[in-house]
């Protein structure tokens, strides 16, 4: 849900995937800037609203703003549903972004990406590592904690519909006051917005059902598979890594193991919030904008989209 000062601050551009489906994306800012461009990338159930306030900080940076391209991966938001449930896959879904990028007329840029976006942004690395100049990983890496996921398969395409956003906002806080004991009416009301859509019979999450079947095939009872080798595809590229003291997704060991392993990874840790911090929030926007003012210093900006 948007209201229409919200929209005024970007463009809706819809894409075809290879396979067909439609994707959409938002595009804030302009295309012929040469800042380097910025794609961001939502969590497994979430949207390109989760961006808002971030992209509008970054798009309108007085020094040095930036175009940002928010995405709607298949199945969440204003992208079309898919009919097969198996293609909602993180390879998939990293052809989808290259499918954005191209349509758009972006060649390289920083990327953001939140819980399961992080992981597409590193299978993409594996994929096309030089369409990568640098990445913010939003509470994820290449170790993911069993218990966080359980609790995610525990609510994902059960939500009920709901009468309005004031009872959407008290069920997201009763699932996830303990990880934010911290964040305001405001926080919540704003995450109630982001999460659902108007329907005939009330307001329903902003994601295919089906999307919980990929976590179904999951086996919680045996060790979870690591991300190593395509974590590392991302050495190249500078990298902010995010993680939320609370976060039962990306445990503060793994954090330092990245740090350690990667050559140029700085790391912030949110006291107070968990899975995943809130990145429109002013402390981390502002650590993200700097992340990206200091990558911008290391490449060539004309090299970084298409002119018009």
């Amino acid at each position: 849900m948007q209201g229409g000062g919200e929209r005024a601050a970007f463009r809706s551009a819809f894409v075809s995937a290879s396979d067909g489906l439609r994707l959409h994306a938002r595009d804030y800012g302009e295309r012929f800037w040469e800042t380097t461009p910025v794609i961001c990338l939502p969590g497994l159930a979430r949207t390109s609203a989760d961006f808002h306030q971030l992209a509008v900080r970054l798009s309108t940076d007085p020094q040095a703003p930036r175009r940002v391209v928010a995405c709607d991966m298949r199945g969440r938001g204003r992208s079309e549903y898919d009919s097969k449930p198996a293609n909602y896959d993180v390879a998939i879904e990293a052809a989808d972004i290259l499918s954005v990028m191209a349509a758009m007329g972006v060649v390289k840029a920083a990327f953001i990406g939140a819980s399961r976006g992080g992981l597409q942004m590193m299978v993409l690395a594996a994929m096309r590592p030089t369409v990568i100049a640098g990445g913010v990983l939003v509470d994820i890496g290449p170790v993911i904690e069993g218990k966080g996921l359980a609790r995610i398969k525990g609510y994902v395409g059960k939500l009920p519909s709901l009468r309005n956003l004031t009872e959407a906002a008290a069920l997201l806080k009763r699932l996830g006051a303990a990880q934010f004991p911290a964040w305001s009416d405001a926080q919540w009301n704003r995450m109630a917005e982001c999460s659902f859509r108007q329907t005939a019979s009330g307001l329903v999450p902003d994601y295919d059902p089906a999307l919980a079947s990929t976590l179904g095939a999951i086996n919680l009872e045996a060790p979870l598979p690591t991300l190593w080798p395509f974590f590392e595809a991302l050495a190249h590229a500078p990298l902010l890594a995010i993680r939320g003291a609370n976060s039962d997704i990306l445990s503060a060991a793994t954090l330092a193991e990245m740090a350690r392993r990667h050559p140029d990874c700085e790391t912030v840790t949110v006291e107070g919030e968990g899975h995943v911090p809130d990145i429109g929030a002013p402390f981390l926007a502002g650590r993200i904008a700097g992340f990206m003012e200091r990558l911008e210093a290391r490449i060539p900006a004309r090299v970084a989209q298409v002119p018009r």
